[in-house]
This record gives structure tokens, sequence and C-alpha cells, in this order.
């Protein structure tokens, strides 16, 4: 009897929660922590900071990717537990940058509304309902956007050719099975 199907779809529903209890726990995290500092150049530096932890956190996903019995789950949980940290990173900064400076955006930001507004850059829908009206707000946006450019452009590349390098490596026959029964050439 074949469990491969069985074993995929187990390995898949893990994939699936590992990555929705990664968002939940960030999420918490963005709702529960205390968000009372100011905006300054410590807050400019983590959020550099973090969007390099970002990258880190990629590049070692694509090198598991590269690996991967199964590449494409591994791309999909990749992309489930990077994407939220990257979209809160910049909700906390928004939050924090209205209320340093409550002129910054067109209305008062909750929580909510900073994931929100970030929501809309990212996904360049742009409602309108709250815009940057600060020169520095108007500059962490317009960074977001350049992240957001690099991050579907980039990233979602080198997850794609890690996924090719897998299935590429899957599908090569081993050096055993190349040399069955012949000695190997020097």
């Amino acid at each position: 009897m074949d469990k491969g199907p069985s074993r995929s779809r187990r390995e898949s529903r893990r994939a699936i929660l590992r990555s929705l209890l990664a968002t939940a726990i960030l999420l918490a995290a963005y709702y529960l922590l205390p968000l009372d500092s100011a905006f300054t150049t410590e807050t400019v530096l983590g959020l550099v900071g973090g969007i390099a932890a970002v990258t880190l956190l990629l590049i070692w996903q694509v090198s598991k990717i590269a690996r991967s019995q199964r590449p494409r789950l591994r791309a999909m949980e990749a992309v489930g537990t990077s994407l939220p940290l990257y979209l809160l990173l910049f909700a906390t900064t928004y939050y924090l940058i209205e209320h340093s400076a409550p002129a910054s955006f067109s209305e008062t930001l909750s929580r909510s509304d900073a994931l929100y507004f970030t929501m809309t850059v990212f996904s360049t829908v742009g409602f309108g309902d709250i815009s940057p009206r600060s020169e520095p707000a108007r500059l962490l946006v317009t960074g977001q956007m350049t992240a957001n450019l690099l991050l579907i452009g980039v990233a979602a590349r080198f997850l794609m050719s890690a996924i090719e390098q897998a299935r590429t490596r899957q599908q090569r026959p081993s050096a055993d099975d190349r040399n069955e029964g012949t000695p190997d050439a020097l």
C-alpha cells in the first residue's frame, strides 16, 4: 500500500500549521507588546535591522529549499513566515511614527490602521483613505514601496530558482545509479 500521498498531505498540513502559528505569534506580539517609544533614529535602525533579518531569513530558507525533498512546500512555508514579519515591521514603524508626530498621516493610526495601511501599500491598492503627509512618513512609504518591489521581484526569483534547483537535483540520477556495476572514472 502506497503511503506517499497520505504522507505528503500530512507534511503539507504541518507546513501550513507552522506558517499559521508563526503568523499568529507575530500578530500577537504586534498587538500585545508595548509600542510606546517615540519614532527615533533607533526606530529607523530597528526597521533596517528587521529588513536585514528578513533578508537573512529568506537567504537561509532559499538554501533549505534548494536541498529539500519538497521544495514547493518549503517555499510556501518560507513565504508564510517571512512575509508577515516583513509587513509587521512596517506596520510597527508606521504606528510609531504616527504616535511620535501625529500629523504624519492623514488620520490617526491605531495598530490595525497601521497594518491596514501597510497592506494597501504592499498590495499597491492604495485606497487613499490614509496617506502620508509628513516628509519622514513619505520617505518611509517610498522605502517600503522600493523594498516591496525587491521582495516581490528578487526574493520571488530566488525562491523559484531554489525550487528549480531542488527539482533538478531530484531528477538527476545519483552517481551510484550512473555507475552501477562499473568502476569510477578518475
